[in-house]
C-alpha cells in the first residue's frame, strides 16, 4: 500500500488508505505515543480489513514515523488536530475509531466531538490523561526537578532504543485536554481491551474510563496481556471486538 501525504497549513501527514465496501463502516487507527502506522496492530488491521473489503485508514502524527516534524515539538493538542484532519478530510461515512494507548485518549475526544461520524470506539490499553496521571503525578521530587530544569525526561524503565522523551511542554499543554476530571460524554458504544499485566497503564484504569464515560461501555480484561496486546490471540480478540460494529 502506497504512502500518501495530507498537506495541512502547519504540517504534512503521512497516511495509508484502503478503500472498502461503501455500505460498511470504515476503521480509523490511532497509534500510541511515539509509535507509527507500521506497528503490529495497525499492520494486522490493515490485512484483515483488506481481506474483508473494509475501508481502513492509518497515519503518522506530525513528527512521528514518516510525517515531517520534530517529535519533541509536538503536543497532545497538535496530534489531536492531526486526528481530526484525517477523519474529516480523508474518510467518508461512519467510522470505527480504534485507539491504542495515547491513541485511545485522542480517539475518545474524536468520538465525542464527531457523533455523526464515529459509530463506535475501541480502545487498546487506552490512556487518556496519561501525561498527568501516569507521568507527572508518579514522578519523584527529583524527577520533577529534572523535568522542570531540562524540559524533558526519559522513561528509564524501557530499553534505551525504546525510550521516548516526555517534555514539559507536552505535559503542560495536555492539561487543556484532560477528560477524566470533568464531565465527558461519549455518544457511541465503547469497548476497552486491557491487559492485566500491563506495566504502563494499570488495568483498573480501563474500568475507571468506562465508569466515567458511562453509556454503552464495556471492559475486556486479558489475564496475561501486556501493554502492547499484540500476540496472535490478542489481535484476534481485537478483530472480534471491532467486528461487533461491522
Amino acid at each position: 500500500m502506497a504512502v500518501e501525504f495530507l498537506t495541512l497549513a502547519d504540517c504534512s501527514l503521512a497516511y495509508q488508505r484502503q478503500v472498502g465496501d461503501a455500505d460498511r463502516p470504515g476503521i480509523v487507527f490511532l497509534s500510541g505515543y511515539a509509535s507509527d502506522m507500521e506497528g503490529h496492530k495497525a499492520q494486522y488491521l490493515a490485512e484483515r480489513c483488506a481481506g474483508a473489503h473494509i475501508s481502513f485508514m492509518r497515519f503518522d502524527y506530525r513528527g512521528c514515523g514518516l510525517s515531517p516534524g520534530v517529535f519533541t515539538d509536538s503536543t497532545i493538542g497538535a496530534w489531536l488536530q492531526d486526528s481530526f484532519a484525517i477523519l474529516d478530510i480523508l474518510t467518508k461515512g461512519p467510522q470505527i475509531v480504534v485507539g491504542s494507548s495515547m491513541g485511545g485518549w485522542l480517539g475518545l475526544i474524536l468520538a465525542s466531538a464527531r457523533p455523526e461520524r464515529v459509530k463506535a470506539f475501541v480502545g487498546i490499553a487506552a490512556a487518556p490523561d496519561f501525561t498527568e496521571e501516569l507521568v507527572w503525578e508518579k514522578l519523584t521530587d527529583a524527577g520533577r526537578k529534572v523535568l522542570l530544569r531540562e524540559g524533558r525526561i526519559f522513561d528509564g524503565e524501557n530499553p534505551s532504543h525504546e525510550r521516548a522523551p516526555i517534555t514539559l511542554r507536552l505535559i503542560e499543554e495536555a492539561r487543556t485536554h484532560l477528560i477524566l476530571r470533568t464531565p465527558f460524554t461519549l455518544p457511541c458504544p465503547a469497548r476497552l481491551l486491557q491487559g492485566k499485566k500491563d506495566g504502563e497503564v494499570p488495568y483498573a484504569y480501563a474500568q475507571r474510563i468506562a465508569d466515567h464515560i458511562g453509556g454503552d461501555a464495556r471492559v475486556t480484561l486479558v489475564e496475561d496481556g501486556d501493554h502492547r496486546l499484540s500476540t496472535p490471540e490478542n489481535l484476534e480478540l481485537l478483530w472480534q471486538t471491532v467486528g461487533e460494529f461491522l
